[in-house]
């Protein structure tokens, strides 16, 4: 907190945001600005909820302090920066970026939010240091629908390979070390980021659908065409990182993508040792690299998964009950902090006090029960029925108000 402490002018928002972060590394069962509020002791959400819609700071600026402390803290030689989106299921339609689209959250089309995270990956750990709101054409087309969101009017459509390679721009102008970029298939297929990247000579493992053309001395290739050409020498059994039960070994094999560009282009190709199921990357190297570097960079893309997963369950990434542009982005960073604390208070605790060997090093859903036992505060039973009354009055006015409007809109 005292890195980005200098970004509240004022002492109020300053503790708002205090006490903000320390209720999202709570063991709080839902995280929204009622739940942070009580926790704090607050006798009402206005205060959080002013923190988050009309106090003076700018998320931007936290991000960038955000991303110097991962950088400083989990630096590594091998780090590998991951892109990847994920969505927020969302009811109605006045939230800012909500609209029938597919989420790999619930695997399907479903009324949702969807945004774009960039995460810094190592062996230490991983953490997202940036995050772009995809905002769908049918939202940047409707100015006053904009408007209502609280969307800048600079804000025009983009793609999510576009929203990646600003924020991939971003890290690198920044100073942020990484050799390499991964990602899936969404990014993989889009040739502006491709070309982004080599112009950066920065070396990417992405992902592509089997139907990929890739560029050959014989002509273009679908990927899953040029497979079946490759000699059965050509795969190797690798692993591609070690995870809970072991490690994941594929059988792997490359093939060279004709390209007269300065630079090395590769197909790589993982084989399920079990089910014969067949994925394919698209590689590009400013110098040759070994096929055991490529494998260790494909593996490297799965920590976004665990990064979700850990930024949603420990630090209520997902739980933001916000509607506007503001709200949203200053949520989501603030959250990324909570996660990055904890993954970067994990890798010091791993590097400074090794775990004996009948115990596994702290992990950062560890740290999170140890860290809100040592600093929740205990409320009295009077600041408990205050809240109670304080809920059921609110939730009264809403239902009152949901009549009110249902009875002169209806015939």
């Amino acid at each position: 907190m005292g890195r980005i402490a200098g970004r509240f002018g004022r002492v109020e928002p300053r503790r708002r945001v205090r006490a903000f972060v320390l209720g999202l590394l709570s063991d709080l069962p839902r995280k929204n600005c009622w739940t942070l509020a009580e926790h704090a002791g607050d006798a009402s959400p206005y205060g959080l909820q002013h923190l988050l819609s009309r106090a003076r700071w700018d998320a931007d600026s936290v991000r960038d302090d955000l991303r110097g402390f991962v950088v400083e803290n989990l630096h590594h030689q091998d780090a590998v920066l991951v892109v990847d989106e994920t969505g927020d299921l969302k009811k109605g339609t006045h939230t800012v970026g909500v609209q029938r689209q597919y989420t790999g959250t619930a695997g399907r089309i479903e009324n949702s939010r969807v945004a774009v995270y960039l995460a810094y990956s190592t062996p230490l750990g991983h953490v997202a240091i940036d995050r772009e709101l995809y905002v769908p054409r049918s939202w940047t087309e409707d100015a006053t629908r904009c408007r209502a969101a609280g969307i800048p009017d600079l804000v025009s459509f983009a793609t999510k390979p576009a929203l990646a390679a600003r924020m991939i721009g971003r890290a690198l102008d920044a100073g942020v070390l990484a050799s390499w970029v991964a990602g899936d298939e969404v990014y993989g297929g889009n040739p502006h980021l491709r070309t982004d990247l080599e112009r950066r000579k920065i070396g990417y493992v992405l992902a592509v659908a089997c139907n990929h053309q890739i560029p050959t001395h014989a002509g273009k290739l679908r990927a899953d065409t040029l497979v079946k050409k490759l000699p059965k020498r050509a795969w190797q059994k690798l692993s591609a990182d070690a995870g809970a039960k072991g490690h994941r070994l594929y059988d792997w094999a490359l093939a060279d993508i004709a390209d007269d560009r300065p630079g090395h282009r590769q197909l790589l190709v993982r084989r399920n040792r079990r089910t014969r199921e067949l994925a394919f990357y698209r590689c590009y190297s400013a110098t040759p690299v070994p096929l055991s570097t490529l494998v260790r960079v494909a593996g490297r893309r799965r920590t976004v998964e665990e990064m979700f997963q850990a930024g949603k369950g420990l630090a209520g990434l997902d739980e933001h009950q916000v509607r506007r542009w503001t709200s949203w982005h200053r949520w989501v960073t603030l959250a990324m902090l909570a996660h990055a604390f904890l993954t970067v208070t994990a890798a010091a605790e791993r590097r400074h006090h090794p775990a004996p060997e009948d115990l596994i090093p702290l992990s950062g859903n560890e740290i999170q029960h140890l860290f809100a036992a040592l600093i929740n505060p205990v409320h009295d039973l009077a600041h408990r029925l205050r809240w109670s009354r304080w809920r059921r009055r609110h939730q009264a006015r809403a239902r009152t108000s949901h009549y009110r409007r249902q009875a002169t809109t209806q015939p």
